[in-house]
């Protein structure tokens, strides 16, 4: 994240509106920059004074006695009460409440039961839940203009890079010889945690591929393809690692990427 970027979002992060990942980044450029820093407390005192001023202040009475004539609504209520034909009362019944009680106890609990099935079915999987967070996060570092943090062409470069950054290394891997060269790599946030992602290029479209230690046992999986919001997502394990690629490139494409790599990988 440059300076202007930081400068843009310092107002959202007083108010705590960022995402998750926007916070990461935006915290990491201030803890080495003085200017944004000194930016920042001068923003968030003017947010603290603001918010401890007691700008609140009521209608006086006879502006709100004044609103309420200039309502329409008494009026028209009074007319149609006037021009309603009485009715006469209806006869008296009264349930008999405790031989209903149980019955109406197991149609609520039916229906509860139903709704809660239904909003169960209506969630995102974990596997979507992910996919989402991908595609935003994607498009974030595409409109920041923030595709990485170290840009390199050379792994050995790249990988030393994420040492101290990461309590993983991610395995980084050359595919230039493939048509993908490696462009660099950057840390973001994703499914709770920070991750490492490398930065590919197809031509012009980029690759991002995102990683992250796989609980999963085993030495790799078959990847799983998907499309959303435009977006072609490959996501598979290999070398204890979960993978996410994105891409904005066919089909064909991102499926040579996704071979190569493993073929290099060994998985």
């Amino acid at each position: 994240m440059d300076h202007q970027q930081a400068l843009q979002l310092l107002p959202a992060y007083v108010d705590h509106e960022l995402s998750p990942t926007e916070t990461l980044l935006l915290e990491q450029h201030l803890s080495g920059c003085e200017s944004c820093r000194h930016e920042y407390e001068g923003q968030q005192a003017v947010s603290s004074l603001i918010r401890a001023a007691n700008l609140r202040r009521n209608a006086p009475e006879d502006l709100a006695q004044a609103i309420r004539a200039a309502l329409p609504v008494h009026a028209i209520h009074a007319a149609k009460d006037k021009a309603r034909p009485r009715r006469r009362p209806a006869p008296s019944f009264r349930p008999n409440i405790a031989a209903w009680l149980p019955a109406g106890m197991l149609t609520f609990g039916t229906l509860a039961m139903a709704a809660a099935a239904a909003l169960y079915l209506l969630l995102p999987s974990p596997g979507q839940r992910v996919a989402g967070e991908l595609v935003d996060s994607h498009v974030r570092s595409l409109q920041m203009d923030h595709a990485t943090d170290v840009t390199s062409t050379d792994r050995h470069t790249v990988k030393p890079w994420f040492n101290g950054r990461l309590d993983f290394a991610p395995p980084v891997i050359d595919l230039a010889a493939q048509g993908y060269p490696l462009i660099g790599g950057r840390l973001d946030y994703l499914d709770g945690r920070t991750v490492a992602v490398l930065v590919y290029r197809y031509r012009l479209h980029p690759i991002d591929l995102y990683m992250w230690p796989n609980d999963a046992t085993g030495t790799g999986t078959a990847p799983a393809d998907a499309v959303l919001k435009g977006y072609r997502i490959a996501h598979w394990h290999m070398a204890g690692m979960s993978c996410w690629a994105i891409t904005d490139a066919g089909e064909a494409e991102l499926d040579g990427f996704v071979r190569a790599l493993r073929a290099q990988a060994g998985s």
